[in-house]
């Protein structure tokens, strides 16, 4: 098949091209080559390239920054991907839509977990757009898919555990406070985009929750990884109120893969195994690419 990757130099685009390109023709763009904010232009790519997929990578995530920046926000998170929509049923094709936990409240009771039919009512600006994304998704087709991972992160792009190694590789005994009052699933982006592909092969539409299993706090994500990569650190539990934010986030992020396993499709794993082998493969790499 041939498959076209939006966000392709991200996070989650990067890992998405590394499974894909094993087994299919896989077209990656990202912003520098092609702002999905212009149609005219997006269409004229999806007509020469004929992409059977869309796996829509691309989004404006710096959740603050959306509080400020709303324009930009809604132009590349609802626009960006009513144009995807609209190219991809003129073709009668598919589109996966990456959305975000940032859908919901967190006001479920920790730990009971959201699913795939809860109602979103999201309290950041961030979120309100990507909910939004995925009205104009679901308003399309039943074909398309709608993806929600949680605190994603990988080799590629920002994320808080390069945030964390940095903070402690740079500033080696200096006091830093991570909050321990919000829960959520991390996610690893490669094992995301294998779940992709097989959410692809098994041709399942409709929305998917797709985390690690289980969940933690910030500050014991942050804990668990700075021991596995054996790098001193001196981090402190602290409060949401004692780390103020310009976005509200959700106290609860822990999203259950119901449907998933409905299916019978879920490949996902614990979030400590997800971690132990992220450090083992790319441990030395995220130390150079810090301390360079």
């Amino acid at each position: 098949m041939k498959i076209l990757v939006t966000g392709g130099k991200g996070q989650l685009g990067t890992d998405c091209v590394r499974v894909f390109r094993e087994t299919h023709e896989v077209l990656a763009i990202d912003l520098d080559e092609l702002d999905i904010t212009r149609r005219d232009d997006l269409e004229a790519l999806v007509q020469k390239f004929m992409p059977d997929i869309i796996i829509n990578c691309a989004a404006y995530t710096q959740v603050d920054n959306c509080e400020i920046e709303k324009k930009l926000a809604w132009n590349v998170n609802v626009t960006g991907t009513e144009n995807l929509v609209k190219c991809m049923d003129k073709q009668g094709e598919r589109l996966i839509h990456i959305s975000t936990d940032y859908v919901f409240d967190g006001r479920k009771k920790i730990p009971e977990p959201y699913v795939e039919t809860d109602q979103p009512n999201p309290v950041s600006y961030y979120g309100k757009t990507k909910y939004e994304s995925e009205k104009v998704v679901q308003r399309a087709s039943d074909r398309h898919v709608i993806v929600r991972p949680a605190w994603m992160y990988g080799v590629n792009g920002y994320n808080f555990l390069k945030t964390m190694l940095s903070l402690a590789l740079k500033n080696p005994g200096h006091e830093i406070k991570v909050v321990n009052d919000q829960y959520g699933s991390p996610t690893w982006s490669y094992a995301l985009a294998l779940q992709i592909e097989r959410i692809m092969d098994a041709h399942a539409g409709g929305i998917y929750h797709a985390t690690g299993e289980g969940f933690c706090t910030w500050f014991e994500l942050a804990e668990y990884f700075l021991n596995k990569m054996q790098v001193p650190h001196n981090i402190v539990p602290c409060t949401s109120r004692e780390y103020p934010t310009r976005a509200q986030r959700p106290k609860n992020s822990i999203l259950e893969n119901r449907h998933l396993k409905e299916k019978g499709i879920n490949i996902m794993s614990q979030w400590q195994d997800d971690i132990d082998e992220f450090v083992s493969g790319f441990g030395e790499d995220l130390v150079a690419e810090i301390l360079k």
